[in-house]
């Protein structure tokens, strides 16, 4: 089983390009309680008391967007293994509602829906020219057709609900990823999305973050934002944010697709949804009342507490997110060993009574 830790934290992101990025760092201090998840440790198929298979053609004949596949509920489109849910697009003639199409893959809608909070998804993107994998949000309200939440909520029609693109990728611009969203003011070919060149997007697991709080949506590739949409006039037109969303997980294929493209899978070690817990709103920062030094480390890391502080606990997580120890500082000066861990990037939080501190630690 995985780690279910409250407060996950994730690696510092790379190799920055466009948009002009925002550099910061996530604030998972807000939205510190779990409230749906999917670790994917089960076989098989899925877990349909989370996921619903969309399938039906939204108008009888083909997907939006030039897309060429069916989206189908089988196990070889979607399935769990080894801690992983992978869904499978595949290269093969497949009838179904009366039309014949030439690839094969899977839709899910989450039966979970919410307003505000932070979704965090592990996951490593397929490869191969025509590929469009996506990881992405739509209003429940959506009026469309075959959807899971379409027979009872559908009143509005696409953009109008709102869409929330947390991650997409296009295998003939392999390595690149983008964020994006689409309202009535600006859909399609929308001009607010930001993106930025992940080296090994396709051979390495990466998180992928959205927190959306009433104000602004901000997007995160392994803990570093890189796209902010923030309009400064807020109304249906630009936001339509401010009501329930849900998860969507597909992969797509457009375009002329590679000759020699078989199948290849969008793998999800898992997907989180946090909201705002009581500590949200009581914790206070520890500020300089706690020093972790030298940074980078080697050997020794000192932990120097104030006075004021009798107890502290230290949560430390590797650039993945993985619980890796926890320890327990009492005194004024304490020093660890650091020598064993493996170099990297590690992240350290620093919890009193009534305060918490997140350190960013680079062992060398």
């Amino acid at each position: 089983m995985k780690n279910f830790s409250i407060f996950l934290l994730s690696i510092i992101g790379i190799a920055f390009c466009q948009i002009s990025p925002v550099i910061g760092q996530e604030d998972s201090t807000r939205f510190n309680k779990l409230v749906w998840n999917d670790e994917f440790d089960g076989n098989g198929a899925i877990d349909g008391t989370k996921w619903f298979h969309q399938t039906r053609l939204p108008n009888g004949v083909s997907w939006f967007n030039g897309e060429l596949q069916h989206y189908t509920n089988r196990t070889e489109n979607s399935y769990q293994a080894n801690g992983m849910l992978y869904i499978m697009a595949k290269r093969e003639s497949f009838t179904d509602q009366g039309q014949t199409k030439q690839y094969t893959s899977a839709r899910l809608n989450s039966k979970f829906a919410f307003t505000y909070g932070r979704v965090e998804v592990r996951a490593k993107l397929p490869s191969g020219v025509g590929t469009w994998p996506a990881i992405w949000m739509l209003g429940k309200n959506i009026n469309e057709n075959g959807g899971y939440w379409q027979p009872q909520f559908g009143t509005t029609s696409w953009p109008a609900c709102g869409e929330i693109d947390i991650m997409e990728h296009w295998g003939n611009n392999q390595n690149f990823v983008q964020s994006a969203t689409h309202t009535p003011s600006s859909h399609g070919a929308t001009v607010n999305k930001g993106g930025l060149i992940n080296p090994t997007a396709s051979d390495s697991f990466h998180i992928y973050t959205l927190e959306w709080t009433e104000e602004k949506l901000e997007f995160f590739l392994d803990g570093q934002l890189f796209y902010t949409y923030n309009p400064a006039v807020k109304n249906a037109e630009t936001w339509p944010f401010f009501a329930d969303e849900y998860i969507l997980l597909n992969v797509a294929m457009v375009g002329a697709v590679a000759p020699n493209f078989t199948e290849s899978p969008m793998i999800l070690d898992y997907i989180r949804i946090y909201q705002e817990g009581a500590t949200s709103i009581d914790a206070k920062d520890l500020g300089n009342r706690i020093e972790i030094f030298p940074n980078p480390v080697k050997n020794e890391l000192k932990v120097k507490l104030d006075e004021s502080l009798a107890v502290v606990k230290l949560t430390i997580s590797d650039a993945n997110g993985k619980l890796i120890d926890t320890i327990t500082a009492k005194g004024k000066e304490i020093s660890y060993d650091w020598s064993n861990y493996p170099a990297g990037l590690y992240f350290i939080k620093a919890e009193s009574k009534d305060a918490i501190k997140v350190f960013k630690l680079e062992k060398e």
